[in-house]
């Protein structure tokens, strides 16, 4: 697959996985309206979706220009990606987005979205063990096996290298 290939299928995929995730769904669910929650948490929510934000923007250019490919099953890296942000843990996508989420839910002051945060969470859960995984084991073999070994699955751990 080429870079061009690759870049412009990786910003479909994030227009349609994470944009619905964390943009219409999100929407659907508040229409956008606030609790006028306090200050502190608007700030801190902010927070969370600008680091949230950069994080996935910065993870989905590593799958074009590390990996060579895009995150979507279909049109899978040629390269296991373990560059950026993938050095400290093995699932930044799935952390940015759900990020974002909680920076929504306290920006706006709403409980649902903590709910469907939630949702996000155990549905991604339940993916990473029963897809992601055994799939980038069964491709990758021995690289992803001593991936997985040194780098966590949640929990980033910020090591000197």
């Amino acid at each position: 697959m080429s870079r061009l290939r690759a870049a412009l299928g990786s910003i479909a995929f994030l227009v349609v996985v994470p944009g619905v995730v964390a943009g219409v769904v999100p929407w659907l669910l508040t229409d956008w309206r606030s609790s006028d929650p306090p200050g502190a948490l608007v700030v801190v929510g902010a927070a969370l979706i600008a680091a949230g934000s950069l994080v996935l923007l910065q993870a989905f250019g590593r799958f074009v220009v590390e990996g060579i490919g895009t995150p979507a099953p279909v049109a899978p890296t040629e390269h296991l990606v373990v560059g950026g942000a993938y050095r400290y843990v093995r699932n930044p996508m799935y952390l940015a987005v759900g990020s974002v989420i909680a920076g929504q839910a306290l920006l706006l002051g709403r409980a649902v979205l903590f709910g469907y945060l939630a949702v996000f969470a155990l549905t991604v859960v339940a993916f990473v063990h029963g897809y992601e995984e055994p799939t980038l084991q069964a491709r990758y073999g021995g690289e992803y096996a001593a991936y997985r070994e040194r780098v966590p699955r949640w929990i980033p751990v910020f090591r000197r290298r």
